[in-house]
C-alpha cells in the first residue's frame, strides 16, 4: 500500500489563465446567474431546468446538443430557466470503471488527470462560448471547482457526498445555487441536515488557505429517489414524498426553500423514459397543493442526442455511455410540453 505523487498538476488560476473567459462573455454571467436564483427562490414565476447527458462524455456530442438547447431556450425563455447539464466527472458505486472526462478524456484509455483538467475547462468554456448558456456540473471534488468556477451557474452535491463535511462546508461558500441530493438511503433529514450546513457561514482549510465563507442561501433540496433496505430502487417525488418533505423544511429555519426533483436515478429506475411522465405527475401534484407549489422550483433532465446507453466502445455518436438518457426528439417535446403546462 502507498500514495505514488506522479507529477504536479496546474492549480486552477494556471487553467483559467491559460483558457480565459472574454470579458464580454463574462460580463453575461450576472444577469444568467441572476435568471436562476429567480426562478430557484420563486421570484420569476419561471421553472428551472438542469438538463443534459449523465457524462458529457465527448466534446463534440455535448456541443452539438447544447447548441440544440440553447435554440430551444428561444421558445421556452418566458417560462423556464434552461441550465445545459455538463457533468464531467461521475462517482462510481463501487470506486472503479470510467469516472467521467475529469479522469478520462478519451474513454478508450487510461487515465490521465492532466489533461482531464484542461478537458473539463475547455468543455465548459466551450458550452458558454457557443450557447451563451453557463453550465450545471457536480461538485464531486471539492477542491477541483475553483477550475471551473466562473462558468457555472448551478451545482450539484450528489447523493453520495450530500453527508461528507467538506461538500458542506465548501458549498457554504459557493457563489451560486448548491443542489444537496438526498443520499442513496432517502433520509430526508441527512439532507436537510447537508443545506442547513450549507446555508451557514464556515470556516475551514481549502487548497492549503484558511478561507471563511458567508453561508449560501441558494442551496436547496433535490429529490431523486433512494435505494431501501430490500436493494431496490423506490421513487420520491410523489405526492406524498413532497407533502412529507414540505413539512421539515421549515422557512424559519432555512433560507428559500426549495426543491428540484431528479427524474432519472432512483425516481425513474434508470428507465430514462419515464422522465416524461414524472414530470407530469410532479406538475399534477403542484396543480393540486399551494403547499407543495410553495417550494417545488424544477427539474432535473437526463438528456443526450440519442435515447438509451451504450457500452465504452460502441462508438455511437450522442449516446450515453453512463446511465440511459433521453433523446432529443423526446427532450424537446417534453421541454415544450412543460412550457406549455406553465
Amino acid at each position: 500500500m502507498s500514495m505514488n505523487f506522479k507529477r504536479r498538476l496546474p492549480i486552477p488560476k494556471e487553467i483559467r489563465e491559460e483558457m480565459p473567459l472574454s470579458e464580454e462573455l463574462a460580463a453575461t454571467k450576472e444577469a444568467f446567474d441572476a435568471e436562476v436564483a429567480d426562478a430557484l427562490t420563486g421570484k420569476s414565476g419561471k421553472l428551472l431546468v438542469v438538463v443534459g447527458p449523465c457524462s458529457a462524455d465527448r466534446e463534440d456530442a455535448v456541443l452539438e446538443y447544447v447548441t440544440r438547447l440553447a435554440k430551444l431556450r428561444e421558445s421556452v425563455d418566458e417560462k423556464l430557466v434552461l441550465v445545459p447539464r455538463v457533468y464531467t466527472n461521475k462517482p462510481r458505486t463501487n470506486g472503479t470503471g470510467y469516472k467521467g472526462i475529469l479522469h478520462n478524456p478519451d474513454p478508450s484509455r487510461p487515465d490521465d488527470l492532466l489533461e482531464g483538467v484542461k478537458a473539463i475547462r475547455h468543455l465548459h468554456l466551450r458550452v458558454v462560448e457557443e450557447s451563451g448558456m453557463f453550465t450545471a456540473d457536480e461538485m464531486l471534488y471539492p477542491e477541483n471547482y475553483q477550475y471551473l468556477v466562473d462558468l457555472i451557474s448551478y451545482t450539484a452535491v450528489g447523493a453520495r457526498s450530500t453527508e461528507n463535511q467538506q461538500h458542506r462546508l465548501v458549498a457554504s461558500g459557493v457563489p451560486v445555487p448548491v443542489g444537496m441530493k438526498n443520499p442513496t438511503g432517502g433520509n430526508f433529514s441527512v439532507m436537510l441536515n447537508s443545506i442547513y450546513a450549507a446555508q451557514q457561514p464556515q470556516t475551514f482549510i481549502y487548497r492549503n488557505w484558511e478561507v471563511e465563507t458567508s453561508g449560501n442561501p441558494l442551496a436547496h433540496a433535490v429529490l431523486r429517489g433512494r435505494v431501501g433496505s430490500d436493494g431496490k430502487q423506490h421513487a420520491n417525488y410523489h405526492y406524498e414524498h413532497l407533502e412529507s418533505l414540505a413539512a421539515a423544511y421549515k422557512p424559519d429555519v432555512f433560507a428559500n426553500p426549495a426543491v428540484i426533483v431528479d427524474c432519472n436515478h432512483d425516481n425513474s429506475a434508470k428507465r430514462p423514459l419515464e422522465q416524461m411522465r414524472i414530470c407530469n405527475e410532479v406538475l399534477d401534484s403542484v396543480a393540486r397543493s399551494k403547499v407543495i407549489a410553495r417550494y417545488f422550483r424544477g427539474f432535473m433532465i437526463e438528456s443526450y442526442l440519442e435515447d438509451g446507453a451504450q457500452r465504452i466502445g460502441d462508438g455511437i455518436y450522442g449516446k450515453s455511455i453512463t446511465d440511459p438518457c433521453l433523446g432529443w426528439e423526446k427532450t424537446s417535446h417534453l421541454i415544450m410540453s412543460l412550457a406549455d403546462r406553465l
